[in-house]
């Protein structure tokens, strides 16, 4: 796996992940995707050639609609999702509210919201456009997820609080005991 198509072919053959990129497509969502772990998690287990998929503790869906950004909104779209696909631990944030509760500049777009994940190997988004074909967001490049390399985003690298965020998410996500193979950047700041 060496290119944002290598990827791309991964999602579109594992049959699982199309089911659930094609619930939320029939949302019609604005400027939606599906994030995270969501494509980190299918990267990282088909490099570590993994017969089972590494569970997720949430399905990140994200969309970008600025003239609602009341939280019930979300929860309606989590409610609408569980009766299309039932049993998925689904996660719905408007990223038009997301800049609130992360004391942030207002987001742009969903992508934007995605650059201002914590990690560049979670900065990743894939969704089915209105033909059907499935596209993939990643604000910093797919170098890192592919080389099993996890860094903070430029934006994290700006101040202490931010690494201090970075640095703690690293101890609780703890992916090296998941995937043995990540190496985890902690950067400290003085």
């Amino acid at each position: 796996m060496k290119t944002e198509e290598d990827i791309l072919e991964l999602i579109r053959e594992d049959h699982w992940m199309m089911n659930l990129l094609k619930a939320v497509q029939s949302l019609q969502l604005p400027d939606w995707w599906i994030c995270a772990g969501f494509v980190r998690s299918k990267i990282w287990d088909t490099l570590h050639t993994y017969q089972e998929r590494t569970p997720l503790p949430d399905i990140d869906v994200i969309y970008y609609n600025p003239s609602n950004i009341d939280e019930s909104e979300e929860k309606e779209w989590e409610r609408k999702l569980n009766q299309l696909v039932a049993g998925i631990p689904w996660s719905v944030k408007n990223q038009a509210r997301m800049h609130v509760l992360n004391d942030m500049p207002p987001y742009t777009s969903s992508t934007d919201g995605i650059s201002k994940f914590p990690e560049t190997v979670t900065a990743l988004g894939v969704k089915l456009d209105e033909k059907d074909n499935l596209l993939l967001t990643a604000p910093w490049g797919i170098d890192d997820v592919l080389n099993l390399k996890v860094r903070p985003t430029p934006y994290y690298l700006e101040g202490n609080v931010r690494m201090a965020i970075y640095n703690n998410r690293m101890r609780k996500k703890n992916w090296n005991s998941i995937w043995e193979n990540v190496e985890v950047c902690a950067i400290e700041y003085k």
